[in-house]
């Protein structure tokens, strides 16, 4: 008997192929590269892979055809996969950027003693890129190869397969830090026990879906695809007990990603404790992979039993968006109360969800992303707020910044009056996109939890601006580092993204709109 390998459309898997050679090649050089050279061979080595893989993207989705399910019928490369995974890659060239500058936070245990080796003459930054830290860009690479493969998934082992692919560098991601170490590795320890948690959820939840399909896989598929759970659904064969066991436990397994309450308790020590650069790309990058998952498990996948479970789904929307907002205004932690923000917002992107219509679909992909530039400019300016100590993210030191550094406090502000959802910015345009889409699917009453959510969710935002702006500088109030390059280039794509989609919105949502489809 011969193995038969299924047809795979390498030209649809491209950039997925691009970006785990890649990761692999990263090892490599940590293995063989002269630790002089490392930072620079893998710099390039992962931003030109990023580079190359939204090429093919770009590529990809100009053909007529480009919408194709292929090996095994495990990855549908389809009109969602192609611009979840091009914002993934593109926040995922920010977040680099915001890394490579700050690698001396997020180095290993030579970064300390080639700063005092280097001489004094040398800056500690250039040490840090000569002498280690550089573990962290294949992990980045892993990651957002593990996100792509995560938004394309078309059956749920795969999609498992996926996640544990971009979870685990996470884990080890939020343990680099250098200056908090405790703080960073308890943070990671915290991550790693819910995730295995969580996981495990979502695999028990896949058998669970399995038993009820009666198959793990027909014609050759590598699992049960989305489009056979949502037809056994419609004709069912046996109790659908087993089905809404196995959504509960996957729903548990992909809210946890997606910081949503009552399991979005990691969410806050794990911003604070782990490297800012490295909690900017979880913020960004890693919500975009969570609703993309979310958003093809529930229109793909059980779409067919939508009203059954939907007032369940739309609860924990409303308890995240409580929970996110009114435990913010308590947070005296700058990365704490950015924390709390996202959970918020991830109850903003569940009414999107919910709505289950196109518009829904299309504005939850406007809102991931447009999310993720906000939040990782946001972290840029955390980054760069700095003393003798390091950053400080205690509101208290942000006191009378707004004299000392009037550009970056305005900048933050604005970034903050875009979390709040004011006009003319991001956060408007989406937030009154997925409202919309919510209304036209009957779900008028998570519209109305979200703008009085929205309303309180504003104090914590105006008590920062006001801080900055109207208290007087202390002497505790830290001054802002000058920024690199690299820094100054991913804040200014934030920013200008922010603006952008706030001013002028319609070219990016009516590629949303065209985009919104799935392939069954």
């Amino acid at each position: 008997m011969t193995l038969q390998l299924p047809p795979i459309a390498y030209g649809a898997i491209a950039p997925l192929l691009v970006m785990f050679g890649a990761a692999c090649l990263g090892v490599l050089v940590e293995a063989f590269v002269p630790r002089r050279l490392r930072y620079a061979f893998q710099l390039m080595l992962a931003m030109g892979s990023l580079l190359a893989a939204l090429v093919l993207i770009v590529v990809r989705s100009q053909g007529a055809d480009y919408a194709v399910v292929t090996a095994g019928r495990a990855l549908s490369i389809d009109g969602p996969t192609l611009f979840l995974q091009g914002g993934i890659v593109v926040l995922g060239m920010v977040a680099l950027l915001l890394i490579s500058e700050r690698s001396l936070e997020t180095g290993g245990p030579f970064v300390a003693q080639a700063a005092v080796t280097a001489g004094s003459d040398i800056d500690r930054r250039q040490a840090a890129h000569a002498a280690g830290g550089t573990e962290v860009y294949p992990l980045v690479s892993f990651a957002i190869f593990g996100m792509a493969m995560f938004v394309a998934a078309n059956d749920l082992l795969t999609m498992f397969i996926a996640l544990e692919v971009f979870s685990l560098p996470l884990y080890l991601l939020c343990a680099l830090a250098r200056r908090r170490r405790l703080l960073s590795q308890e943070a990671a320890v915290k991550y790693f026990l819910l995730g295995a948690y969580a996981s495990a959820f979502f695999l028990f939840g896949m058998a669970l879906v399995y038993g009820f399909v009666g198959s793990a896989g027909t014609d050759g598929s590598v699992g049960v695809t989305f489009a056979e759970i949502n037809a056994a659904a419609l004709s069912p064969t046996r109790g659908t007990g087993l089905l809404y066991a196995g959504l509960a436990m996957i729903a548990v397994g992909l809210l946890f990603k997606a910081a949503a309450a009552p399991f979005h308790v990691w969410t806050p020590d794990v911003y604070q404790g782990a490297p800012t650069p490295v909690t900017a790309f979880m913020a960004a990058c890693t919500k975009v992979a969570a609703f993309g998952a979310l958003l093809r498990v529930f229109h793909a996948g059980f779409s067919a039993n939508s009203w059954e479970y939907r007032p369940v789904l739309g609860g924990i929307a409303v308890l995240t968006m409580l929970v996110g907002a009114i435990l913010a205004v308590t947070q005296t932690d700058i990365k704490r109360l950015l924390a709390y923000s996202s959970i918020a917002n991830a109850g903003y992107l569940l009414v999107g969800v919910l709505a289950f219509n196109k518009s829904g679909l299309a504005s939850t992909m406007f809102y991931v992303v447009a999310y993720g530039f906000s939040v990782l400019a946001a972290f840029a300016v955390v980054s760069i707020v700095r003393d003798g100590d390091g950053e400080a993210t205690h509101l208290s030191r942000w006191a009378g910044l707004g004299k000392r550094s009037p550009g970056y406090a305005a900048v933050f502000t604005f970034l903050l009056l875009a979390f709040a959802g004011l006009p003319l910015t991001s956060g408007f345009t989406a937030k009154f996109a997925v409202f919309g889409a919510a209304v036209e699917g009957d779900q008028a009453w998570l519209v109305v939890a979200g703008v009085v959510t929205s309303m309180v969710l504003a104090f914590p935002y105006l008590r920062v601006v006001v801080l900055m702006w109207l208290s007087e500088p202390g002497e505790q109030t830290p001054s802002v580092s000058i920024p690199g390059l690299a820094t100054s280039m991913a804040l200014a794509v934030g920013v200008l993204a922010t603006a952008l989609l706030g001013v002028a919105p319609q070219p990016v949502l009516d590629l949303t709109d065209t985009a919104a489809q799935f392939l069954r």
